[in-house]
């Protein structure tokens, strides 16, 4: 069997999704030292190679599991480039924010325009529709709803960490803006995070009658 006789639609699909990544990937890393430069921290960070393992495990069950032969059905093909203007959207609204993993820059706005108008996680909900469609398109069900399963298993705790985080950052802008005379961001970003955990703990006691929101009594 020719090597060609390997190369369809579905292999010449991943190929290029993998050239779209990569370059994605480039400006990833780029705003990635930037934030750092800038004093942002990671969140997570030992969970990203899961994250990257799986995005990577789905591009090459493309290649290598869908026949090469395999049917096209156009409208999906064409559903899915839609996608991408849905994927640009994201990536532009978030700008110089925008990386694979998760960062946090004390002090810089909660994004709550474009996409994020309608939905706290666009850039997940394309990803996972993507996951589903793509190998639709060749026919692969069974694969589609595999990989769909696993993606949304892993962006799930990807989000509880990045809600999680941007609990923090609103706590943040309430300390600041309530009983925050006299502190500076570090000093408001700690009484968030202990009155987060105060919340979330089992034994915590009573709320008193302060005046603040919940999460800052």
């Amino acid at each position: 069997m020719a090597v060609l006789d390997l190369i369809g639609a579905p292999q010449i699909a991943a190929l290029l999704l993998l050239a779209q990544r990569g370059l994605e990937e480039l400006y990833s890393a780029r705003n990635t030292k930037a934030l750092i430069a800038l004093g942002a921290h990671e969140v997570g960070c030992a969970f990203y190679p899961v994250v990257a393992a799986t995005h990577l495990a789905w591009i090459a069950s493309l290649f290598f599991l869908v026949p090469a032969d395999a049917p096209i059905l156009w409208p999906l093909i064409v559903y899915y480039l839609a996608l991408q203007l849905a994927r640009y959207w994201v990536i532009f609204t978030l700008g110089r924010f925008w990386t694979h993993r998760i960062f946090t820059l004390p002090g810089a706005p909660v994004v709550a325009r474009g996409p994020y108008r309608y939905l706290r996680h666009p850039n997940y909900a394309v990803t996972i529709v993507e996951t589903f469609v793509l190998p639709m398109a060749f026919g692969a069900l069974a694969l589609a709803a595999i990989m769909t399963a696993l993606w949304w298993t892993v962006l799930a705790y990807k989000m509880r960490l990045e809600d999680e985080e941007m609990d923090v950052r609103r706590d943040v802008a309430t300390v600041l803006a309530t009983v925050g005379e006299g502190l500076n961001t570090d000093q408001a970003q700690l009484q968030a995070k202990a009155t987060l955990r105060n919340e979330m703990s089992p034994n915590r006691s009573a709320p008193s009658a302060t005046g603040l929101p919940p999460r800052l009594r």
